[in-house]
């Protein structure tokens, strides 16, 4: 049976406006808990606290850019000014890529940084004391099966989702109050590659066909709110692309064979 305690606490959600983070913001109001919405798009976050205030949990909308360090201090100040509680984070928000690492400019590398690892860090840094006096806090992180290893068309992408299992485990490991569940996806069917970034600084504007047949976002997220009530460290979720994930573990020289010849979209 779980030890987690949903029912009348307080999460905070990054990128809860579609995708994969809208899915788990729902499981969490599904179990009684209260929901911060943020996100860049306003509409979007209306309309998913509309969802989440059906469970008859409270929600609340706030703009955040990744990206801008006064976005986060102006929602870190907001949370602070309304004597918010938070006892969950899901750390969603991300942006992807679709171009070879030579002909990325640095710009792009490091706009995946800032939105993928530096803002997230950057959000529970500045939550320390809220964090450090909480007798329990769980940090849900989602990250990537690119997370793991190399990709074509992903250098940028898998750099940034790798670095948060470094620094996560590594604050799991340092405070004995604090619970890290690592959300490690393969192709589930949401926008991310529709939104990536390409060579040329632009959005790709396509969905591809491996994304297109993923597994759908709520069925990951039902996945996910299991992993994060059974406190698991780390859970991979998806279809059979996550034998990628044990055969780059287990067979390292099958990996390098296999791992150029998969489609990249």
């Amino acid at each position: 049976m779980s030890k987690v305690i949903f029912k009348g606490r307080t999460v905070l959600v990054t990128g809860g406006g579609s995708g994969i983070g809208e899915a788990i913001a729902c499981q969490f109001a599904k179990k009684g808990t209260n929901v911060i919405l943020t996100g860049r798009r306003e509409s979007e976050l209306q309309r998913v606290a509309l969802k989440c205030s059906s469970y008859g949990v409270r929600t609340w909308c706030r703009q955040l850019d990744l990206e801008k360090k006064e976005s986060i201090d102006s929602l870190v100040e907001w949370i602070n000014a309304e004597g918010h509680e938070i006892s969950f984070f899901l750390l969603n928000a991300g942006v992807s890529q679709r171009a070879k690492a030579l002909e990325t400019g640095i710009e792009t590398d490091r706009k995946l940084m800032e939105v993928n690892y530096f803002g997230g860090v950057y959000l529970i840094k500045s939550l320390k004391e809220m964090i450090l006096s909480s007798e329990s806090i769980h940090i849900a992180v989602v990250s990537s099966i690119s997370g793991l290893f190399g990709f074509p068309l992903r250098s940028a992408y898998c750099a940034s989702k790798r670095a948060i299992h470094g620094f996560y485990e590594s604050l799991d490991l340092e405070y004995p109050n604090i619970h890290v569940t690592l959300l490690v996806p393969g192709r589930i069917r949401t926008e991310i590659s529709r939104s990536a970034i390409t060579a040329t600084g632009d959005k790709f504007g396509q969905m591809d066909p491996g994304q297109a047949n993923g597994m759908d976002a709520d069925v990951c997220a039902e996945i996910a709110i299991k992993a994060i009530a059974r406190e698991r460290h780390q859970k991979l979720i998806g279809g059979t692309e996550l034998l990628m994930a044990h055969i780059y573990r287990y067979c390292r020289c099958l990996y390098w064979k296999l791992a150029g010849k998969i489609s990249a979209h």
